[in-house]
């Protein structure tokens, strides 16, 4: 339900990237561009919330002109100010790999000699095989539609964007976060405002205080104009 109080003491806007900024191809969405924009020129940073390596948040970062702290590979990676810190246990992910590589004919993704604290793998298999296959190792298995992520269970997106904000001396009910996928689920908790872009994850539905109408990052354009400009 809209709560205006809520929504007046927002100082930061938490934003996944792919699914949620981005179409189902990863491409950005101009709607999407110009709304966060506009959010950084009312001085309310932007904080990415992502799966992807973290030079590439980082070049997300620069090209959409946020100011706000990064979180990379779900949780494993943040900066702040140039600081940055690895939280994710990138061996024993590794070794979780090898015994399920053993078992699947399963790729890594492009890039993936980057990651320094997960392991991401080519969606060529179930979800369910991968967990399955995984039960008894100490790693999370996330589906984010555009890869499969084996992560330590000891991080997530909802555990660093906590960090991320005590960095920049915002409380976590002070943050709007918006996203699409499973692995958004714990980032969304942490936050006061919690957005799911039509085509969330039911479960992140269920959890949002508001769902958008439209899909992808005109859902993000929706939201963000709707509670903060």
């Amino acid at each position: 339900m809209y709560r205006e109080d809520d929504l007046i003491s927002i100082k930061a806007l938490a934003l996944d990237v792919d699914g949620t900024i981005t179409d189902q191809k990863r491409r950005l969405c101009p709607g999407a561009l110009e709304a966060i924009r506009k959010v950084e020129d009312r001085g309310i940073p932007v904080i990415i919330v992502t799966g992807n390596i973290l030079c590439s948040t980082k070049t997300i970062s620069i090209l959409l002109g946020t100011t706000g702290g990064l979180v990379a590979e779900n949780g494993g990676v943040i900066e702040y100010a140039g600081e940055i810190s690895v939280l994710g246990n990138l061996e024993k992910c590794e070794r979780a790999f090898q015994h399920l590589r053993k078992l699947y004919d399963v790729k890594k993704v492009e890039y993936s000699s980057a990651r320094v604290s997960e392991i991401a793998l080519e969606r060529s298999l179930p979800v369910k095989k991968v967990k399955e296959a995984l039960k008894s190792w100490d790693v999370e298995v996330y589906d984010t539609q555009f890869a499969l992520h084996l992560t330590d269970p000891a991080v997530n997106k909802g555990l660093s964007l906590l960090k991320v904000a005590k960095n920049m001396g915002i409380n976590p009910e002070e943050i709007m976060a918006i996203g699409d996928s499973e692995n958004d689920l714990e980032f969304l908790e942490q936050a006061g405002w919690k957005v799911a872009v039509a085509n969330s994850d039911p479960e992140l539905k269920i959890k949002a205080d508001y769902v958008t109408e439209k899909p992808y990052g005109d859902g993000v354009n929706e939201a963000i104009r709707r509670f903060l400009l």
